[in-house]
């Protein structure tokens, strides 16, 4: 599933494929939330968010973070990032000749 940027309209969203994304500069972005639990502070619990966003400001990661401090009991301990450095996708490939076998 893709999630684009909020500011985008619905139509915007429609015309837009993964490798356009990529070329606007938006990678995959994994984060590690480490947190505390509610009840057991001294316990850390660990979750994966994943998206497309845009390096360095990582603005929807930052979104779901507030998101999280708001609305989550949660206390946030840690933030991993990591994001995808691919530029295009690993399945183009430029073929020359074909071959066809029967």
């Amino acid at each position: 599933m893709v999630v684009f940027p909020a500011e985008w309209t619905n139509r915007e969203a429609l015309d837009m494929t993964l490798f356009e994304l990529q070329v606007m500069g938006y990678r995959l972005t994994t984060a590690e939330i480490i947190y505390r639990l509610p009840d057991h502070p001294a316990l850390l619990q660990s979750f994966i968010w994943q998206k497309f966003d845009l390096a360095p400001d990582f603005p929807e990661l930052r979104k779901f973070l507030e998101f999280w401090q708001e609305n989550i009991e949660g206390k946030l301990h840690s933030v991993n990032v990591k994001q995808s450095s691919r530029t295009t996708a690993n399945r183009f490939r430029h073929v020359k000749h074909t071959v066809t076998m029967h």
